[in-house]
């Protein structure tokens, strides 16, 4: 029998305090398995303009955004200085429907009842919350057309703000949802059980 060594990193703690360290780690791990495109969640624009001083000039880094309206109508959270930023660097922004939310949410909202995919978000959320949003971001930028199903990226996302997860994942659309597949666990906040806290 063979063996993969790949190290997981277990931030004491999660939040932005872990942000230059997660890009660091995707930057090296991307480069060790020739990895060309790395995903950022950004909701003010803020950690996607550090991943993009970090990355994007040696990857093809894609900022993936909260959608228009998410936290109030009419509204984008991702500010004029930051997207400008982002872009000058050479970074991609995708803005589109969350895969796991959208019209579920609405029935959420509407009726109080959950639909499938955020029952799928809550349970990848027992991983933590910056799993969740990675696997989430792949989908959606798979379904933009910004990343192959055939060839693995890398995904950062955080808890709350900042980054503090990091996954290999080799992404998949929304319609075929569990041919993704989480390769490797880069990074992420270690879990904590009340009993040994």
């Amino acid at each position: 029998m063979s063996e993969i060594t790949a190290p997981t990193v277990y931030f004491d703690a999660p939040g932005p305090a872990n942000t230059a360290r997660t890009l660091e780690i995707a930057r090296q791990r991307a480069a060790e398995l020739g990895i060309r495109t790395i995903l950022v969640a950004t909701t003010s624009g803020a950690t996607g303009v550090q991943a993009a001083q970090a990355l994007a000039q040696d990857f093809n880094l894609i900022a993936v955004t909260h959608s228009a309206g998410f936290r109030e109508p009419n509204s984008q959270e991702l500010t004029a200085e930051n997207r400008a930023a982002i872009e000058m660097m050479g970074a991609t922004i995708l803005t589109c429907q969350h895969a796991f939310g959208g019209v579920g949410r609405a029935v959420r909202k509407k009726l109080g009842t959950y639909e499938l995919e955020e029952i799928i978000a809550y349970t990848l959320r027992c991983f933590g919350q910056g799993v969740k949003v990675c696997v989430e971001i792949a989908l959606m930028a798979a379904d933009a057309g910004l990343v192959r199903t055939d060839e693995p990226c890398i995904a950062i996302a955080g808890t709350g703000r900042g980054a503090d997860t990091a996954l290999v994942i080799l992404p998949t659309n929304a319609q075929t949802f569990f041919d993704l597949r989480v390769l490797e666990f880069l990074c992420l906040p270690a879990p904590r059980h009340p009993a040994f806290v």
